[in-house]
């Protein structure tokens, strides 16, 4: 049997939405044996057959499917997004460490997603809300570039209805756009936590999870309870090449998923 970090599993696409012009979602379907199960914030190795493998977070989870949301930026992501129902992709993985939500009850969740970090943190926040509420409030803070760069919009509807906080920002409105416009560090005046207890999950460009991870340190989130999500250039996928390396950290084993009090530091170094 081939190990599932090293030689990729064949996935059938058996569903693709359209969610933004460049933006779209995969679900895949193992064609033979599925791959060890993923938690939320883990991500696969998707190879696009003849053109190569790029790193993906997993965007939805159900049972043996796998869910993705691809935006065509570089010839492996447009070879992926391209896909349709009925073509094969090279599945590796399980990958790297997930979101760690907290072992005993009550506490608020405080989740902030930029543009296509929204993806990532999909699964969590809807484990979170599908399953005994095990937590206190659940706030939902999303920004993006415009109103037509918004993903998984049903999803959002989704939470709403099920009791979560939702806001959404965008950075250039539409003339149709009638909510909030400005940077999504200016929703958590709205979002009701208690930050001695709370735990924030951060997802997006770096310079946002930067402002976003002090403006909650500036409301009382201690640092350790902050979480974001790290990117590197990944390769391998198993902590051997090392391109992904940020200071002592492999992110493709030691991450994505790492507490803002460990990440700070490493952030910070200016690299040549």
């Amino acid at each position: 049997m081939t190990r599932s970090d090293l030689v990729p599993r064949p996935y059938r696409v058996v569903q693709r939405t359209e969610e933004t012009p460049d933006t779209a979602e995969l679900v895949l379907e193992p064609v033979a044996e599925s791959l060890p199960a993923f938690v939320p914030g883990q991500f696969a190795m998707v190879y696009a057959f003849g053109v190569g493998d790029i790193p993906l977070s997993l965007s939805g989870l159900d049972d043996h499917r796998l869910t993705h949301t691809i935006r065509a930026v570089g010839a492996v992501s447009r070879a992926l997004h391209g896909l349709r129902p009925g073509e094969t992709v090279g599945v590796r993985g399980p990958f790297g460490v997930g979101w760690e939500l907290p072992a005993d009850q009550g506490h608020d969740l405080v989740v902030v997603a930029g543009g296509l970090g929204l993806a990532p943190l999909r699964p969590l926040v809807r484990a979170v809300l599908a399953g005994p509420r095990r937590h206190g409030q659940v706030a939902v803070l999303i920004g993006t570039r415009t109103p037509g760069d918004l993903i998984c919009t049903r999803d959002v509807a989704a939470w709403r209805a099920a009791g979560a906080r939702v806001e959404v920002t965008v950075d250039r409105p539409d003339e149709a756009w009638r909510g909030d416009v400005g940077v999504v560090t200016a929703l958590l005046d709205r979002a009701e936590f208690d930050p001695r207890s709370a735990v924030a999950f951060v997802c997006g460009p770096e310079v946002m999870m930067r402002a976003t991870a002090r403006e909650l340190m500036h409301r009382g989130i201690d640092p350790d309870r902050i979480q974001v999500s790290l990117e590197r250039t990944m390769h391998c996928g198993t902590g051997h090449c090392g391109h992904c390396q940020l200071g002592p950290l492999l992110l493709c084993r030691d991450g994505p998923a790492v507490a803002w009090q460990r990440a700070e530091p490493l952030l910070s170094v200016r690299e040549l």
